[in-house]
């Protein structure tokens, strides 16, 4: 009847009853101010040009299955309800169990009221922005007549929208019928952008299946401050997992102005109420410093071919400025005995250097939050139930690391945080949060390397199963950074010239350390043979795959020469594989010591990427 073949009469042995099918809702742990006045910001709606929309965050639960007895396995699908009237659904809401719910999908309406017998003409720029979809697909069911049924039928539908218009979700259903047209809407195509999936939320494979499932989140393909994508919170699901055509739309912003980003006060004021509390290791030796204390304690402009290097006022004003990393300028340590003091830094001048732009085609602000620290101190690997230090392997002069807030446009509601670690990093989201006060969150910086994590801990980049890996050790202590007291704002491009005075060293676009190349077989070799002979073999084999930035020293470019200073931060798409009893998700090569982590998701210790410091 649906040209699909719905899924009955054999058991899904790798699928459990969803005794919990609605998890906690998750809040901030205290209320969200009232902003100080702007124009468009956190006002609930955004106008996108022909179509405003709006957030969503109360859902009705429609279906979810658990993948092993434990209740926090498997997923859950939602329709969103309470919509404000005049708005339409684009599709569904699907998410793990292992988190409260806390999601959002945009619902649309249009900027303005569409004359019906406009529709009637065939002439483009008189089409309704939003229609309805002609009819339904049939992706994937569990039909609600098996014998082996246990926890109710689940169709998930597609949209099929008519020429020129394009589907931004999926629709979700307890019964084989099919969904009425009224229910969601489908966009006009040049109102939408290409997106793509990221995060793999469910996958299941298993040879008693007739038809697999693979669910995912999806985002915009481009992402940056001039990038007009519009994340909408639906799903991409599909039945064939070995297609490689996958289309996914998003919304597209329009708008001829960011009329929703905060304007400054609204930027202080949310500075004030999320700025994070940035906690140093008890042992760290290579605390942060302001720019200004590095330069007025000594630091060194140095030229290619020039043997000295020259003093460095303290605002950075006879550094070079713009061009490119082309090696003909970087900046040094003392020459002199202040050397050794200016390696350690200073915690009491330590700022977050703060710059302020849009993401996801301007419905959310990322507040982007740079520590400076006049060096990156060497790495400690760890080797069974061994420490070694690596002596100088990954030291080097300089380092720039940083932690992004995600802001919601529409309400102003902190919604994750991006932490930076090393050439990486891993967006969080609020419900993973720690929280000293209110809404503050914690962040941990890992000792001598000073990548940023979200909970205590030793982290390890490289592989927990087998205990071999690049140590980061993060810890509380009354080493302390608190941002949203200790900042300035260095860059804000959308508020417009003169606003926002960006400081002069920020245009240096060179290295903030010199580059060294050294043996760095001799050093291993020192390393290896300070162990008992019969762990020497295996170590040989594991530093023969370490990367080539660590044969030798090279400090970090700065903050504006970073290709996230006008793009997006570095996340990738990961697989979360939950078919056969376990939930684990790819973010990278770096796993918490406490992590298990399947074989399976795991190859031989010498092809594990091991990375010590950018």
């Amino acid at each position: 009847m649906f040209g699909y073949q719905c899924w009955w009469g054999k058991p899904l042995h790798s699928l459990h009853p969803n005794s919990h099918p609605q998890p906690q809702s998750f809040s901030l742990p205290a209320p969200i101010p009232q902003w100080p006045q702007g124009e468009g910001f956190a006002t609930g709606n955004i106008a996108l040009g022909e179509i405003e929309v709006c957030e969503v965050t109360d859902f009705e639960f429609i279906w979810g299955c658990k993948l092993t007895p434990d209740s926090k396995s498997g997923i859950s699908f939602y329709k969103p309800c309470r919509v404000p009237s005049g708005y339409f659904i684009l599709g569904y809401y699907c998410q793990s169990n292992r988190k409260p719910v806390r999601g959002c999908v945009l619902v649309a309406r249009e900027a303005v009221p569409h004359r019906k017998e406009d529709s009637c003409t065939n002439n483009p720029d008189h089409a309704p922005a939003l229609i309805n979809p002609l009819s339904y697909s049939l992706v994937w069911c569990i039909d609600e007549r098996s014998k082996d049924n246990f926890n109710g039928g689940v169709y998930i539908w597609c949209p099929q929208p008519p020429d020129g218009y394009k589907a931004l979700g999926y629709l979700v259903t307890n019964k084989l019928q099919r969904p009425n047209v009224e229910e969601v809407r489908c966009v006009r195509a040049d109102l939408t952008d290409n997106g793509e999936t990221y995060h793999q939320i469910l996958k299941i494979a298993s040879t008693n299946l007739q038809s697999p499932l693979e669910v995912w989140s999806t985002r915009p393909r481009d992402r940056g401050i001039h990038e007009k994508g519009v994340a909408v919170g639906t799903f991409f699901c599909s039945s064939d997992c070995s297609s490689e055509e996958i289309n996914v739309a998003c919304l597209r912003n329009l708008s001829s102005n960011l009329h929703a980003m905060p304007n400054l006060n609204q930027v202080h004021a949310l500075i004030k109420h999320y700025g994070p509390t940035v906690f140093f290791h008890p042992s760290e030796i290579y605390m942060p410093s302001s720019v200004s204390w590095f330069f007025q304690n000594g630091a060194l402009l140095y030229r290619k071919n020039v043997s000295h290097g020259e003093n460095i006022d303290s605002e950075g004003s006879n550094l070079p400025a713009g061009g490119t990393n082309d090696g003909e300028y970087w900046i040094d340590l003392p020459s002199d005995a202040r050397r050794e003091t200016v390696k350690q830094g200073n915690l009491a001048s330590a700022k977050l250097y703060v710059h302020v732009k849009p993401a996801l085609g301007g419905t959310f602000t990322d507040i982007v939050m740079w520590v400076f620290c006049p060096f990156n101190g060497p790495g400690i690997l760890k080797f069974e139930f061994m420490n070694v230090s690596l002596g100088k392997i990954g030291q080097h002069v300089g380092d720039w690391e940083h932690f992004t807030l995600r802001i919601s446009n529409f309400t102003g509601e902190l919604w994750s945080i991006y932490l930076s670690q090393h050439s990486g990093g891993q967006w969080v989201e609020a419900t993973d949060l720690e929280f000293i006060e209110e809404n503050k969150a914690i962040i941990y910086s890992s000792k001598y390397g000073h990548a940023c994590f979200h909970h205590p801990g030793t982290y390890l980049q490289g592989s927990s199963k087998i205990g071999i890996g690049i140590r980061n050790d993060a810890a509380q202590s009354n080493h302390y950074v608190e941002s949203n007291n200790q900042y300035v704002i260095v860059a804000a491009e959308y508020l417009g010239d003169g606003v926002v005075t960006e400081p002069t060293w920020l245009q240096f676009m060179r290295e903030w350390g010199p580059t060294i190349i050294y043996n760095s077989r001799i050093e291993l070799d020192k390393i290896i043979n300070r162990l008992p002979p019969r762990f020497r073999d295996s170590l040989r084999n594991v530093f023969a795959k370490f990367p080539n930035e660590l044969s030798g020293e090279e400090g970090p470019t700065g903050p504006k020469e970073k290709n996230n200073w006008f793009g997006d931060e570095r996340w990738k798409r990961t697989k979360c594989v939950e078919a056969f009893g376990f939930n684990h998700c790819r973010r990278g090569k770096i796993f918490q010591l406490s992590d298990r982590i399947p074989t399976s998701s795991l190859r031989s210790y010498v092809e594990v990427e091991l990375l010590v410091h950018d």
